[in-house]
């Protein structure tokens, strides 16, 4: 968990930085360390009930672990969507609104629709 909360962290001061090409090198990165997490949780699940009686109190770090891991997850997405948006907001604002008029949308009409040149 060390790793991925280490990575995630990284991410996040690049894309608050700016640096969102370098923070997209750590996409594969995080996906295997996400991975390798998700099968870990997965297998401590199964294990909750003996984990419970044998080290109550490492069933508690763990959950605790688990809880500031989903806290700096949270932060981390919502940097990703307002970098996201940012972004979103200042291509739309670079492509002029005249545009529209010179690349039409052609209308689609369905098969059986009978075509304007054809007389039936």
């Amino acid at each position: 968990m060390g790793a991925l909360l280490g990575v995630i962290e990284h991410e996040t001061e690049l894309v608050r930085a700016g640096k969102v090409r370098e923070a997209m090198r750590l996409e594969q990165q995080k996906g295997e360390l996400s991975r390798r997490y998700m099968v870990t949780v997965e297998s401590l699940k199964t294990s909750q009930k003996y984990l419970a009686q044998v080290s109550p109190e490492l069933l508690t770090t763990l959950r605790r672990h688990h809880d500031t891991f989903r806290a700096m997850l949270q932060v981390n997405l919502t940097v990703l969507a307002t970098a996201h948006a940012v972004s979103e907001a200042s291509c739309a604002a670079s492509i002029p609104r005249s545009s529209a008029a010179t690349f039409p949308i052609p209308i689609r009409r369905p098969a059986s629709a009978p075509r304007p040149d054809r007389a039936t």
